[in-house]
């Protein structure tokens, strides 16, 4: 009796071509860690800040330096570290196409947000203007906004949208609200811990939810 050459079935390659077309998976939990991360700690220096404008918090120069520097330390650290462990682990390698296509979108952004910074802050300094520098998170929720907006139309996940819409608000909000330190302070602490924590959250859980069987 002649055997049979085993072929892929058709209804396995029809999973995967919907794995791509849905985007299944999970994503990098560097990616998790760092909104999570970024919104809880630079969310904490706006509290601190509006603390600072309402006068219960008063501190001197070099202490509220101080705080501020180390928010971006404690950052750049869990930065590295969630970079490494991803390397580590072959986390960036992993999952879909969609999977790696919002990552290398949210990674974009990464990379134009470093311009934005240098261009802002130039600014800034040559016209001796902090409001130039103020711009600045308007342009990243703005980028955000745009890379959310990739990913909600790969993986159609209601939160992606909402994140991307609350990005485009902000922005503008922020933007609007240039001349005014606690309104423009109020919307970006609730913008960073809703849009940045928020999302950073629902991936954590996400990459640590136990794996169902395909």
């Amino acid at each position: 009796m002649a055997t049979k050459l085993k072929t892929p079935s058709a209804e396995a390659d029809l999973a995967f071509m919907r794995s791509i077309a849905e985007g299944g998976g999970r994503m990098p939990m560097s990616a998790a860690i760092c909104y999570l991360a970024g919104g809880l700690l630079y969310g904490f220096q706006c509290l601190f800040h509006m603390g600072q404008a309402a006068g219960l918090i008063v501190w001197g120069p070099v202490p509220s330096l101080a705080f501020v520097v180390g928010i971006s330390v404690a950052f750049f650290i869990v930065l590295i570290w969630a970079i490494h462990r991803d390397n580590r682990e072959g986390g960036a390698r992993k999952g879909t196409l969609s999977n790696r296509a919002v990552n290398a979108a949210l990674s974009g952004t990464g990379m134009a947000n470093a311009a934005v910074i240098i261009v802002f802050g130039v600014g800034a300094f040559r016209d001796q203007d902090f409001a130039v520098w103020l711009y600045y998170p308007a342009i990243i929720f703005a980028l955000q906004s745009a890379a959310w907006f990739v990913g909600w139309s790969l993986k159609k996940k209601r939160w992606m949208l909402a994140t991307s819409l609350g990005g485009w608000v902000t922005a503008v909000a922020l933007g609007v609200l240039v001349r005014e330190p606690v309104a423009y302070l109020g919307v970006c602490t609730a913008a960073l811990f809703l849009l940045f924590a928020g999302p950073g959250l629902i991936m954590y859980l996400e990459a640590r939810a136990p794996r169902t069987a395909p």
